[in-house]
């Protein structure tokens, strides 16, 4: 692993040191002949509301891969999901230990039977922050819990995966890491790897090699989130017949990803979202999005980035909808249907991609250094 530099800490650590769960077991007559999901993050936001969805199209056992499962266990009974159509397993992203002990649990509570998808949705963003904060393994907390904790995850389920039908895995991806949008390409920090120099610098607090930028180190982990996507279909599509995706659920601005920005930017952020760019999605949609990106028959092409109303490359066109009444579209908001979006070319750069896999593959341990 790599060397943790000392950093001041700005605030309470995000993620303190990780115990490790006791193992449930049994799982199988629970689940059912439904099919088995994991979900990151499924606990708040995105990733809760895509739970929920799952949970009411039925067919799914969801499993809440979430640092805190009472907390899942009190939400998810607030939020009426169903105790039969779920289990939350603790899995703290921020410690690559704690990834390898949930896929052991997963394993125990599941027995023979694979896994069907998989779902790569949690994330931190702490644009705020003057200092980096480091995970267990000393890695800068945006790019070790969203990329690499997500990265090694995956790369441990594929082998189980591959015994399912139609198995599929997503990776949420977002238009800030794709700078061929006006979110991605006109808001300062951009996103940039440069040749990706810091994943072979002991210590590293950026991927670029450069000092630390909370709120692009949130993009440059989403451009790695995409770029992982691209080498897993790659690398594995078609000796495993997986289904790798990404997808952009639109701007979810009452977000707790936005929790570390200040008052006035929480409360008139979604009203510029809504009414001037059209970006605007609520979380509930959000989560029907990203479950249909499991569940819809056309959504079986490998490789794809998906998106809705519009590829947020242009800011909304005021229109009227089949009720009469007038909304923006256009800008990847609200409604619409599903297509194939476009990777920026940040995101192809095959020489980075080849670099980004060598370098996570030996920074999770999965290969000797």
């Amino acid at each position: 692993m790599v060397e943790a530099k000392t950093a001041v800490r700005t605030s309470e650590p995000l993620y303190p040191k990780t115990t490790a769960e006791l193992p449930k077991v049994l799982g199988g007559l629970k689940i059912g002949t439904r099919k088995l999901v994991v979900v990151t993050g499924a606990s708040s936001g995105l990733g809760l509301a895509c739970t929920k969805a799952l949970a009411n199209k039925g067919g799914y056992y969801v499993i809440c891969a979430v640092r805190d499962p009472a907390k899942m266990d009190a939400v998810a009974k607030a939020e009426g999901i169903s105790s039969n159509s779920y289990t939350a397993m603790k899995l703290e992203l921020a410690s690559l230990q704690s990834v390898r002990d949930f896929v052991k649990n997963l394993k125990a509570f599941k027995s023979a039977r694979p896994l069907n998808h998989l779902i790569c949705n949690a994330a931190v963003y702490l644009p705020a922050d003057p200092k980096p904060r480091f995970t267990d393994d000393g890695f800068e907390m945006s790019l070790g819990v969203n990329h690499l904790g997500h990265f090694l995850l995956a790369n441990l389920l594929i082998d189980d995966m591959k015994k399912a039908k139609s198995a599929r895995v997503c990776i949420v991806g977002s238009i800030t890491g794709n700078t061929n949008t006006i979110g991605g390409g006109l808001v300062y920090p951009r996103a940039d790897l440069g040749t990706l120099a810091g994943l072979e610098a002991p210590g590293f607090e950026m991927a670029d090699g450069k000092s630390f930028d909370g709120a692009k180190a949130y993009k440059d982990s989403k451009v790695l989130n995409m770029m992982t996507v691209r080498e897993l279909h790659r690398r594995y599509h078609d000796k495993t017949g997986i289904t790798f995706t990404s997808m952009y659920p639109g701007c979810i601005a009452e977000t707790n990803l936005f929790r570390e920005k200040r008052q006035w930017f929480r409360e008139l952020f979604p009203l510029f979202m809504k009414y001037v760019t059209g970006g605007y999605v609520s979380e509930l949609e959000a989560g029907e999005r990203l479950a249909q990106v499991i569940d819809d028959p056309r959504c079986d092409t490998s490789g794809v980035y998906w998106s809705w109303n519009g590829n947020a490359q242009q800011v909304g066109t005021l229109n009227r909808n089949a009720d009469g009444q007038w909304e923006v579209s256009g800008a990847g908001g609200s409604g619409g249907d599903i297509f194939p979006n476009q990777f920026s070319n940040d995101v192809m750069n095959d020489a980075n991609a080849e670099k980004m896999w060598e370098q996570s593959m030996k920074l999770v341990g999965l290969v000797k250094k």
